[in-house]
């Protein structure tokens, strides 16, 4: 199958199949009259598998690593483990920023009720904003 076949049925854009196979994800064959891109059932398992993986987090990167422990012949089980691990902890972090802004957002708009609505001046654009000024 071609390019535009392989899309629509893996329901992605063509453009994503084509950088997937620019970077390597996917290795489709040529047809040796045209030299077009010939897609086959592996390369969907591929596909499949690469969205099973970013649906879980995983980066671009981290697929080609598992790719190639797999093209090796050894189990990319080992590393999937370490990696969705790491994954985790980065998350549980950007998670708890978030709910810092979450909290500093909340927190706004009572302290701003009791501060007037400022005129800029040289060094200030807006003192509602100004007070929450992370280097003060």
């Amino acid at each position: 199958m071609y390019v535009t076949e392989l899309a629509k049925q893996a329901g992605v854009a063509p453009d994503t199949i084509r950088y997937y196979t620019k970077i390597g994800l996917l290795k489709p064959e040529r047809h040796p009259d045209n030299r077009y891109h010939v897609y086959t059932s592996r390369d969907r398992s591929r596909l499949r598998f690469v969205r099973a993986a970013k649906a879980l987090g995983y980066t671009l990167t981290d697929i080609r690593k598992l790719f190639a422990d797999a093209g090796r012949g050894n189990s990319a089980c080992p590393r999937a483990r370490a990696l969705i691990e790491k994954h985790i902890r980065d998350v549980e972090e950007r998670l708890a920023d978030l709910m810092a802004l979450h909290e500093r957002m909340v927190a706004a708009p009572g302290e701003w009720q009791v501060l007037p609505d400022a005129t800029p001046t040289a060094d200030s654009v807006c003192a509602l904003i100004e007070i929450f000024d992370s280097d003060s």
